[in-house]
Formats: C-alpha cells, sequence, structure tokens
C-alpha cells in the first residue's frame, strides 16, 4: 500500500518534471504537432512512458512490486508501442504500420491460458480497438490525458478487487504519469501527448484489462470492458459512422471527433474536457460496480444507451467551419496580402 502511493507520487512528479524538460529538444527536432496553427511539442508522451516504465520497472526488479507473470511482458510491449508512436509523430508512418505493430504486441501479450484461443483472439482485436481508439481521443487539450487516467484508476480498482497487486501498481503509476502530463495539457497545453504516448496508454489498460476479466464470462466481461472505456469507444463509433455516412476515407483525418462536434456546439475547450471526462468517471464507476458485483450487468446497458443517444445526436452535426459570403470574399490570406503589397511597390 505505501510502495503503491509512493510509487504513484514519483511517476507524477517525474511525468512533470519530463515533460518540461524535454520541450525544447522537441521543438528543435520538429516533435510537434502539426495539427496546430502553433508548434505544440509533444514531449508528454515521451515523459508518460518513460515515467511509467522506470518506476513501474524498477519496483519490479527491486522485488518491492513484483508485477507477476506476463505483466512485465506486458510493460514492454507497451514501451514498443510507445517508440513505435513516437516514430510515428517524427516520419508520419502509414496508418497501418502503427496498427500492425499493436496487433502483434497484443498477440504475444493476451493470457490464452485463461482466455483460450476464440477469446484471445477477440481480445486482440479489441486491444487494437481501444488503442486506436485512445489516439483518437488526442485532439483536444487535456482530453486523452483525463480520460486516460480516469480509465486507468478504473481498471486498477478492478485489478485490486482480484488481488492483481501488478496490475493494480502498474496502471496506478499509468494514471499518476499522466496526471502530472496534465499539468501541461490542461488548455491552453504547452506540451501534447502524441501517437506515442497515446498509443502507450490505450494499449497498457486496455491489455491490463483483459488481464483482470480472463477467465471470466464473456458477456459480463465485454459489458465490463466496453464500460471502461465508454468514451473511447463512443468516440471512434462515432467517427468511424459520420465518415462512412459521408463517404470520407476512415483514414483521412478530419475535424469530426467528439471534442470537435462538442466545441461546433459552442462548448469551451475546458468545459468539452470536464465534461468528457465526467462521462468516462460515470462508465468507469459502472464497469467497476458490475465487476465487482455492486452492480447487476443490466448497469452496462444504460451506458450503452447513454452512448448510443450521443453518437446519433452527433453523427449528423456539421464538422467544418460555416463562413459569411462577406468573410469568404474579403479575407485574405497573408501570403496573397504580401504578394499584392510586393506587385503594387
Amino acid at each position: 500500500m505505501l510502495y503503491g502511493i509512493a510509487a504513484a507520487a514519483t511517476s507524477l512528479l517525474l511525468s512533470a518534471l519530463l515533460a518540461e524538460l524535454l520541450r525544447v529538444p522537441a521543438l528543435r527536432l520538429g516533435i510537434v504537432d502539426r495539427r496546430r496553427r502553433l508548434a505544440l511539442p509533444l514531449s508528454g508522451g515521451t515523459a508518460v512512458v518513460l515515467a511509467t516504465v522506470l518506476v513501474a520497472g524498477l519496483g519490479d526488479r527491486a522485488g518491492y512490486a513484483p508485477l507477476g507473470t506476463g505483466i512485465g511482458r506486458l510493460l514492454a510491449a507497451g514501451a514498443w508501442i510507445g517508440v513505435l508512436g513516437l516514430a510515428a509523430d517524427v516520419w508520419r508512418l502509414r496508418w497501418w504500420v502503427p496498427l500492425a505493430g499493436t496487433a502483434v504486441s497484443a498477440a504475444l501479450v493476451v493470457p490464452y491460458a485463461e482466455t483460450g484461443v476464440v477469446r484471445g483472439v477477440l481480445a486482440v482485436g479489441w486491444v487494437v480497438a481501444v488503442t486506436a481508439a485512445f489516439r483518437g481521443l488526442d485532439h483536444a487539450d487535456g482530453l486523452a490525458g483525463t480520460v486516460g487516467a480516469v480509465t486507468a484508476f478504473g481498471v486498477a480498482a478492478c485489478a485490486a478487487a482480484e488481488l492483481m497487486d501488478g496490475i493494480a501498481v502498474l496502471l496506478g503509476v499509468l494514471a499518476a504519469a499522466l496526471a502530472g502530463f496534465l499539468l501541461h495539457n490542461w488548455h491552453p497545453a504547452r506540451a501534447g501527448l502524441g501517437a506515442g504516448g497515446s498509443l502507450f496508454t490505450g494499449f497498457v489498460v486496455a491489455s491490463a484489462a483483459v488481464f483482470v476479466r480472463a477467465g471470466q464470462g464473456i458477456g459480463t466481461g465485454a459489458g465490463v470492458l466496453f464500460a471502461l472505456t465508454a468514451v473511447a469507444c463512443a468516440d471512434a463509433l462515432l467517427v468511424v459512422l459520420a465518415r462512412r455516412l459521408s463517404r470520407w476515407p476512415l483514414t483521412r483525418g478530419r475535424p469530426d471527433h467528439l471534442g470537435h462536434r462538442l466545441r461546433r456546439l459552442g462548448l469551451a475547450p475546458r468545459a468539452v474536457t470536464v465534461l468528457l471526462g465526467t462521462g468516462a468517471l460515470g462508465g468507469v464507476l459502472v464497469g467497476v460496480g458490475v465487476h465487482t458485483g455492486r452492480l447487476s450487468g443490466g448497469a452496462v446497458v444504460w451506458v450503452a444507451a447513454v452512448a448510443a443517444v450521443v453518437v446519433l445526436a452527433l453523427v449528423r452535426l456539421p464538422v467544418t467551419p460555416v463562413f459569411r459570403p462577406r468573410q469568404r470574399s474579403t479575407e485574405v490570406s497573408p501570403q496573397v496580402s504580401e504578394q499584392l503589397r510586393v506587385r503594387n511597390g
């Protein structure tokens, strides 16, 4: 117990410190979020990965908090996913490269002895889907970090209920690292998570949840897994459905995620993060309650119903900026303005 608290505090401070120290190197190396007008260094992802791996790994090596069979392999696979995500941030890898790497890593991590082959394959697919969904959440200040921290705490609570101390410590350390990162990512952000941090978070959370639910009923297990990751799943479902309806390529990005649509409705950036973070907390509480037997499995149906209502309510909302005709005709880009000035002497 005391070690878990000390590990979480260390992870929080280390992540916050690394996110700040790595900002300037990230800017100089061009590791920035290219979707923004102003350069946002993606030092947060590296900070979260390093803090989680170092604190959890050293605790395991020192014997203070042994991760247990298979969990050390999970952490190593997560670190590899973080490196792959960092490579995607730097070199703009094709969309299928991180996806394929995640699938291979998940296939090596899933505990087939407890799940069986068929359920193990389904678990691999679920890990890949949740990992990709967490990457999609990294589109608004504080959103991926908030949802990731809440989900990690929820999975840690489920692990603690099963006396899986290694997983509980690992997820607690990850949640604390994300909290430290959020000190720099709350709007207006000074550091971003990037593909490295978001893929790492999604992979570790999803894989750990599979370990916790392995060997239990597939119906209730699927419900618990969904409730724990309800916001990420709803965001991914919304994007897929909207792009299919508008015949937009699934692999071609555009501002059509939950956060984008809520901003379109007039919500402030911080309000979007708080609202979706609260939604994630609600799903997590239901998931933990069903896992521990304090709630019936039917409670998950309510989470699914709320998610479905949100998706259907927002799917038809326009996602491209709408300007008045007068604005279109009078606004001139800085490049065109400079050319006109030079041409006119």
